[in-house]
């Protein structure tokens, strides 16, 4: 996948959903358009952008939080966590 350009989630595609949306989220942090500290979507409006089930946008959402790239705090949502090289993780 090309780095200036955004992916676009194919659900037709042989990859798995969940981790095309993970990808596309971690490609909008890198490219800047979500910032440290902001607050993610809802799962409710993250399915219905992404044209997925919100089981795919939860799987995606626990991917990006291995990855150390979002933190989410009970009944307050999902955030983008601090600048954080993703090789790290």
């Amino acid at each position: 996948m090309s780095e200036d350009r955004e992916p676009v989630v194919d659900t037709t595609a042989a990859a798995y959903v969940y981790m095309q949306v993970a990808d596309h989220v971690a490609w909008q942090i890198r490219q800047g358009r979500l910032q440290p500290g902001a607050r993610l979507a809802g799962e409710r409006d993250l399915a219905q952008e992404y044209g997925v089930s919100i089981a795919s946008i939860r799987r995606a959402v626990a991917e990006l939080r291995e990855r150390g790239l979002v933190t989410t705090l009970p009944a307050k949502g999902t955030f983008i966590a601090e600048s954080r090289d993703e090789s790290d993780a």
